[in-house]
């Protein structure tokens, strides 16, 4: 299929054994495909998905394994695909109402635990990381093309998040760079 309305218009029309997808499909390229996967294993809970992602995203792995019934799910990265017997056997696994999560991925959920930065959007994410470059709010808007009272609300739910309350004797927005520095 070559993007997610036409997955699920397939996945309709057909009784599949099991969907693999990428996370990423056309036409923006962001979640699509997770979001089908995860649509699906709502709409059709023993449907097994094996889900293919070219990077550790924790928050897509989260949301896929937290959807569903918990049985016949995967998410692996692109990498053991090119591994047959690895990816056959994940396949496999998943098909038989398994669940199969790449290696990387479960080593980046457990650090997801101590990483205070884990509760952050991936948006917030970036915006952090442009703060720690020293960046103002007028320049992180201009990069990531959005209003200055977008950044400014994206530093608000990182500072909420982070746990900065305002305080008089700390400047909230260094103590989040040093947190993102740290994790």
């Amino acid at each position: 299929m070559g993007d997610a309305p036409g997955l699920l218009e397939a996945v309709a029309g057909h009784a599949p054994d099991i969907v693999v997808t990428d996370v990423r499909m056309p036409p923006a390229f962001q979640d699509e495909g997770l979001r089908a996967a995860v649509l699906l294993r709502a709409e059709r809970p023993g449907l097994p998905v094996l889900v293919l992602s070219q990077y550790v995203q924790r928050a897509y792995a989260a949301e896929l394994l937290d959807s569903g019934d918990g049985t016949g799910v995967g998410y692996l990265l692109k990498d053991r695909v090119g591994q047959v017997e690895e990816f056959v056997d994940a396949l496999r696994e998943v098909a038989a109402g398994g669940t199969v999560v790449d290696p990387e991925v479960v080593r980046q959920l457990l650090r997801r635990r101590r990483d205070p930065l884990a509760r952050l959007t991936p948006r917030e994410r970036e915006v952090l990381a442009l703060v720690a470059e020293g960046r103002s709010n007028g320049a992180i808007a201009r990069q990531l093309v959005v209003s200055e009272a977008a950044v400014g609300k994206h530093i608000g739910g990182i500072l909420t998040k982070l746990d900065l309350p305002p305080a008089d004797d700390t400047h909230r927005r260094v103590l989040a760079v040093l947190a993102y520095l740290r994790s």
